[in-house]
């Protein structure tokens, strides 16, 4: 495996996914932990939007990735990694839903929110511990409001709102229709109170903290 000086190394140098790829396809396979390591966050939010057991979306993680390297040399660069990463990630989570006999099931809970319902949201700027309380609660309530959606409006909202994803982008890893991936998210955005909106920017909803990344990074490391 890479010293972590080298990937910083690379990633301070800004070095072009193209060119890693080049590199990995050329021999050079300990590069891929570079793009493991990049797409880490966003493939964790992405496939959270399709199952909840952190154990499971490990584990489709770490076969994704794997099933990336086995399969890079398919994959033509007129498009970013992480969407064709992704897409397999998807297939992969669609495919343990399946298995499970959950792939069309949708919970009473997906109803639309309440929107009478009142939910007070702390300024961030205010960082006393009391304030720090309340965020971590309101940024619970926002991600437990977020899991409330069908799938169908939880991936492109999680994708478009929370990963920042173009629509672009959305819609070709979810090979949906611009216009589709448009009245999808404008769909979810009203299945949230507006003031769940107004923090869903926060970049910190359904971390995949350092310690989970260097796991991950680790173990898909060892098995390509």
């Amino acid at each position: 495996m890479m010293e972590a000086i080298n990937i910083n190394h690379f990633n301070r140098h800004k070095i072009t996914e193209a060119d890693i790829i080049r590199r990995i396809l050329s021999g050079e396979k300990e590069l891929y932990e570079i793009l493991v390591r990049r797409n880490n966050q966003k493939l964790y939010r992405v496939i959270r939007s399709y199952l909840n057991d952190e154990a499971e979306i490990e584990d489709i993680m770490q076969n994704s990735y794997i099933k990336g390297f086995t399969k890079l040399y398919q994959f033509k660069l007129e498009a970013s990694f992480s969407t064709w990463l992704i897409r397999i990630a998807i297939n992969e989570a669609l495919a343990r839903l399946k298995e499970k006999g959950k792939l069309y099931h949708i919970s009473e809970r997906a109803e639309e929110l309440n929107k009478n319902t009142i939910l007070e949201i702390p300024d961030k700027k205010q960082l006393n511990p009391q304030d720090k309380m309340i965020h971590h609660e309101a940024k619970q309530l926002l991600e437990k409001a977020i899991d409330q959606l069908e799938p169908k409006y939880k991936i492109v909202y999680m994708m478009k709102e929370i990963e920042g994803m173009s629509l672009k982008e959305t819609a070709l890893a979810l090979d949906l229709t611009l216009s589709n991936v448009k009245v999808r998210l404008h769909r979810s955005k009203e299945m949230l109170k507006d003031s769940l909106f107004v923090i869903s920017h926060d970049t910190h909803i359904f971390e995949f903290g350092f310690s989970r990344c260097d796991r991950i990074t680790e173990r898909v490391m060892e098995n390509i």
